[in-house]
């Protein structure tokens, strides 16, 4: 065989293992897109089939409440006839005795008892549920209140400490416009100072640390605060310090 017929043998062989390897290729995509035409299909039948049974349950859900509703008629109905009958028959008629009806008004008066019991119960709950929430509030306000606290105390001795000429100054009326400010948003959540200067001393909101005798001032009345003290709505952060006159 010469050189130029092996060549052609060559590129036959080689044309037909293309076509081949083509023709496998193409019959591997026709088998895969066999296999997915047949999976919607089976899909597509299984969703045909739950909508069917789902169908033919909300078909039987409505013949049962259709039952019902006529059974519910049917009593309301022969209830309606029975107090008839009653309010126009007397006991010695031969009228049905009032059993039944006397165990249904029993039924439906614990019925109502019941219902009414549970409201209550509910409406304690719910009361009881806010008094909780506000005690946790509150609880929590007077907590934050009480580490604010020395920032103010700080703040007043500052303020103190200033001279005129630095209070004048535009740092001096800085402090003193933040500490406004501060004690503004505090009355404004509910906080407030106890008075105490020439009041009576109260235990439940003063502190006595000191007594002197001052002719100014009359017997147990409060000459001198030595620490503020701060009320948050009703109840005492911190009781006032201080001095009590004679």
């Amino acid at each position: 065989m010469s050189k130029k017929n092996r060549k052609f043998k060559g590129n036959k062989e080689h044309e037909m293992a293309d076509i081949k390897e083509k023709l496998l290729k193409e019959s591997l995509e026709a088998a895969k897109k066999k296999a997915e035409a047949d999976a919607e299909k089976a899909k597509a039948e299984d969703t045909a089939e739950e909508v069917k049974d789902e169908t033919e349950k909300a078909e039987q859900a409505a013949e049962e409440a259709d039952k019902v509703e006529g059974t519910v008629e049917d009593a309301e109905n022969t209830e309606e006839n029975t107090e008839a009958q009653d309010g126009e028959l007397s006991p010695g008629d031969g009228s049905a005795p009032k059993g039944e009806g006397d165990k249904k008004d029993a039924k439906i008066a614990e019925l109502n008892d019941r219902l009414i019991r549970n409201l209550a119960e509910f409406d304690n709950f719910r009361k009881r549920t806010e008094k909780e929430k506000s005690q946790m509030f509150e609880i929590g306000a007077k907590s934050i209140i009480e580490k604010i606290l020395p920032a103010i105390d700080s703040f007043e001795l500052g303020l103190a400490a200033l001279s005129e000429e630095d209070r004048a100054s535009g740092v001096g009326q800085g402090m003193e416009k933040i500490y406004k400010q501060l004690m503004t948003s505090l009355e404004g959540a509910g906080v407030k100072q106890i008075e105490a200067l020439g009041k009576e001393f109260d235990p439940n909101l003063h502190n006595a640390v000191m007594h002197e005798e001052n002719e100014e001032f009359g017997e147990n009345t409060v000459s001198q605060e030595l620490q503020k003290g701060y009320m948050y709505k009703d109840s005492v952060i911190r009781h006032s310090m201080v001095k009590v006159a004679n």
